[in-house]
């Protein structure tokens, strides 16, 4: 049998009730939650430890990593309304959600399976959710708080969510009051905090009570607090010291639904003869497909592009090969002086040309090597400096 933890406030002379619940993880465990109340079950990495053998060396304490897969019987994932989270294979793992008013009755069975990953080692164990109604669900005021300065696995401790009931009584003052459900602020689109200053991802939490929001909570609603959130400024809330010890509150973001001034959106159907307008004889789509021709589809997407692509290639060919107008033809338009004049120039450059293939002269002085390739001594100049080179041809015959 599953342990309800009843939180109270004895400074105040009272004692509320609340249907969180709270267990540790048993080998096919029965537990009963209440529909719309908050369940919480606590997967605790002690009790796994006993499953798996030890293996530390004499005079240590073994702390195996130890991680947790949660899922419905048959299916690859959890019910849509159980949430689960576990920060580090160091820590607890928690199921935490909602249950709905559509699974009261029904037996819902999580398999959880414990993966040891040093010894990768597994343990499994079934949890059976049995939902039961609630006499007094759903609670017709609803109040819903964003804190900043808490993660989700924190505001789930059964001492940080007492202390806030606790707050949330003083306020309220009802008879009854409810943890309906929490929520993280990163499964409402919010942004992962930078790991600095201790900085949390922040909380939703949803409770429920029996009588009227009190006028500290309506403060928000005033146009004066109104046009400060709007500038992104912190409203003036009388009571939010009382919660500013320990939680911070964003009363911008507090959400407060009354259930008994809601409308009903429901329309009553009302059915006609049952008989369709008459539209004529319906006629279904032949079960057999007719065969198509494909040819028509080919000429127009092959053929045709080819034999465009093929006449053209036929005219540039006859312009290039058999349109040329030749040698002879440029000559028989050439004037006979011109023709003259550029055969004496190629004759003249002919010339020209074998004269210096024929021509014998040395390499310049200045090329000539200034020591012995061999011996490496000074050559000595080929002529003596009274030498008469005035009449010397500049190239001269090499030695």
């Amino acid at each position: 049998m599953s342990h309800f933890c009843l939180f109270s406030v004895s400074s105040l002379s009272f004692c509320f009730s609340v249907y969180t619940i709270l267990s540790k993880v048993h080998s096919d465990r029965n537990v009963y939650p209440s529909a719309g109340v908050l369940f919480v079950h606590v997967l605790e990495r002690e009790y796994f430890k006993g499953e798996f053998p030890p293996y530390p060396k004499p005079g240590e304490i073994s702390n195996d990593p130890i991680t947790f897969n949660t899922n419905l019987m048959g299916y690859p994932d959890r019910p849509g309304w159980l949430r689960y989270i576990q920060r580090t294979p160091y820590s607890d793992g928690v199921l935490y959600g909602s249950p709905t008013v559509e699974n009261v009755g029904k037996p819902t069975i999580i398999e959880i399976t414990a993966y040891n990953r040093r010894t990768f080692e597994t343990a499994r164990h079934n949890l059976i959710i049995n939902i039961m109604s609630a006499e007094d669900f759903p609670l017709p005021y609803q109040a819903e708080f964003f804190i900043r300065n808490m993660n989700v696995e924190e505001m789930l401790a059964s001492e940080v969510l007492g202390d806030f009931l606790g707050a949330v009584k003083n306020v309220w003052q009802p008879e009854r009051l409810n943890a309906i459900n929490i929520t993280s602020a990163l499964d409402r689109g919010g942004r992962v905090p930078l790991p600095i200053n201790d900085m949390k991802e922040g909380v939703y939490v949803m409770v429920g009570a029996d009588v009227p929001f009190s006028s500290c909570l309506r403060e928000v609603e005033n146009p004066q607090n109104q046009l400060r959130c709007s500038q992104e400024m912190e409203p003036v809330i009388t009571c939010d010291k009382k919660f500013r010890t320990q939680f911070h509150i964003d009363w911008c973001k507090i959400s407060l639904v009354d259930n008994t001034k809601q409308v009903s959106t429901f329309q009553e159907v009302i059915r006609g003869e049952g008989v369709l307008p008459d539209g004529g004889e319906y006629k279904p789509p032949s079960d057999t497909l007719k065969s198509r021709d494909y040819y028509s589809d080919f000429l127009i997407t092959l053929a045709v592009p080819s034999a465009i692509a093929l006449v053209l290639f036929l005219i540039l060919a006859y312009i290039m090969c058999c349109r040329r107008e030749g040698v002879e033809k440029r000559n028989m338009q050439t004037p006979d002086i011109q023709l003259v004049h550029h055969s004496a120039i190629q004759k003249s450059t002919k010339e020209l040309r074998d004269m210096s293939k024929n021509r014998e002269i040395a390499w310049p002085l200045s090329t000539l090597p200034v020591f012995h390739p061999v011996t490496g001594e000074i050559v000595p100049p080929l002529h003596t400096d009274s030498y008469d080179n005035t009449s010397m041809p500049l190239m001269q015959t090499q030695q």
